[in-house]
Formats: structure tokens, sequence, C-alpha cells
């Protein structure tokens, strides 16, 4: 038998909610759902504005002189060998080879002596030192063409490929210093002190903890300034007078004359220019997407 309070102090059985305002799992919102034409079109456009530029450049570079053609048949390689000798570009693009490396492995060495200074230690111009190297960014590299020359000069060191090796790293260690130290504060701070539990020292336990962690930013920043160096116009044209150590933005700049221009051939050197650009970051943009990704979320 129910007794009345029995009755009164039941909980009351909740209803489940009508299927009717239900969501099926997986279903997409109306407005989630957007046509086809809307994502294909603004990426059509983009890859014409991108692809038709490069197009141009490989139909001058392989199509005869003369050809108005607007494509590239028959094909002719007459333009690449015609840079390649007569136009010394394999001078130039051993130059710029050696450039870009030698920048790379300068900026990369400095900027992570300096970045770990600035990550791991404090001191008392640090916020200063942080500060002037962010304002180092606002100075065009015009502005210090002259005081620059007159250094290497007093070194003996004009139509030398160490003054642009040398300007070009000078340019690129503070925004390198800057990204490096983001890099190695990302890494905690207990594994170096865990390896100085077991024995080693503060620059093995950078070695072997810290170094193999910062192989994506490493990567990131060395490519920045190989790129830089690969480039960059201003320094070698400055600093360069003798045409066997110019690089390959001055060796451009010699395809163009004030009364023609030979658009064969400065295409088939702008392709000689930019293959190993792409071909490196082909193989690095693995490392390099996690380069960039790196610190902006912290964990």
């Amino acid at each position: 038998m129910i007794t009345k309070e029995a009755t009164e102090l039941a909980p009351v059985p909740v209803r489940a909610p009508a299927a009717a305002h239900r969501q099926p799992p997986g279903r997409k919102r109306a407005w989630d759902e957007a046509p086809r034409w809307q994502i294909y079109l603004p990426l059509g456009i983009y890859l014409v504005f991108t692809l038709v530029p490069f197009y141009w450049i490989l139909l001058f570079a392989l199509r005869p002189a003369g050809s108005t053609s607007l494509v590239p048949w028959p094909m002719t390689f007459d333009h690449f060998e015609k840079v390649w000798t007569e136009r010394d570009f394999g001078i130039y693009f051993q130059n710029s080879v050696i450039t870009g490396v030698a920048t790379l492995l300068l900026t990369t060495g400095v900027a992570l002596a300096g970045g770990y200074a600035l990550a791991r230690f404090d001191f008392r111009i640090k916020r200063g030192f942080m500060l002037a190297l962010l304002c180092t960014q606002f100075v065009p590299g015009a502005l210090l063409l002259v005081p620059l020359f007159q250094i290497f000069a007093q070194l003996k060191m004009i139509n030398s490929l160490g003054s642009v090796i040398i300007a070009e790293t000078v340019f690129q260690l503070p925004l390198s210093m800057i990204l490096i130290s983001g890099f190695i504060r990302n890494v905690p701070y207990s594994l170096e002190e865990a390896a100085w539990v077991d024995g080693c020292g503060r620059l093995t336990a950078f070695r072997i903890v810290v170094l193999p962690l910062l192989r994506p930013g490493l990567i990131a920043v060395g490519s920045f300034a190989f790129v830089h160096a690969w480039n960059h116009f201003l320094f070698a044209l400055m600093f360069l007078s003798d045409q066997t150590k110019q690089t390959i933005p001055v060796g451009l700049n010699t395809l163009m004359s004030a009364d023609s221009v030979d658009l064969g051939a400065l295409a088939a050197g702008g392709i000689i220019a930019a293959v190993p650009v792409v071909i490196v970051f082909a193989f690095i943009q693995k490392w390099l997407i996690t380069g960039f990704s790196a610190g902006a979320v912290k964990g």
C-alpha cells in the first residue's frame, strides 16, 4: 500500500527531449555547409595569379628566340646553355652557394649561443638588449652601406665573398637570435637540471638534451638565412667588383642593359636561381612548418 507521503516524496521522472529537437550526430548545420564553388573559385583565382607568372618564365626560357607561341614547342635549352657558359652563371651559382651556406652556418651558430643566453640567463640589460635587437629590424641595409664599405676597405675585404657573408650574417642575427631564444624557452628547464644531476656539465647537457629538440627551429632559422643570402642583391653589388666573385642576383642584373633585354636568357637565369631554393624548401617543408608552429601553443 502506497501512502500519500511516499507519493509526494517520489522523484518526478524527467522526460526525454523530443526527437524533433535532437540533431543527429555527425550532421552539419545548414550554415556550415558551403557550396563548392565558394571554395574552388577563390582557390582558382589564387592559382591563376600565382602560377601564370611562373608559366610565363618557363615559356620564355624553353621556346626558341623570336617565337611568339604560347606553348613552348618546339622546346629548346639554348637559353640555359647560353647563360651557364657564355654568361658565367656557373661561377655565379658557385659563389651564391658558398655565400648562402656560410651565412647559414654562421647565423645559426652565433644565434644559437646568443639565444641560449637570452633564454636561460637573467642580466641587468636584458630588456634593453632585446629592444635593441628589435629596433635593428627597422633599419634598412642601404643606410649602412657607406660605413660597412669603409670598414671592409680598412680590413682589405672589398671584392671578397667574406665581406658579403659577414654583412648578411650581421643583418640576419637579430631576428634569428630572438626566434631561437623563443624555441629554447619552450624546452623545459627541468630537463637540463636532470642532466646536471646525472653529472653532465652545462655544455654537455645542452648538446645532449636541448639541441636535439631545437632541430625544427634551427632548420627554420637556417632556411631564412640561406634564402636571404641567396636572393640579396645590394651587398653583392656594392662589395664585389670582380665578375668572378659576383653572385646570381648580380648576374641576373647583367642580362639587362639600357638598350635591350634578352628575355630568354633572363628567364633561364631566373629559373636557375629559383630551382635550388624550391628544392631546399621541398625537402625541409615538414621541419619548417614544425619550426613555425613551435611556441604558438604553450604546453
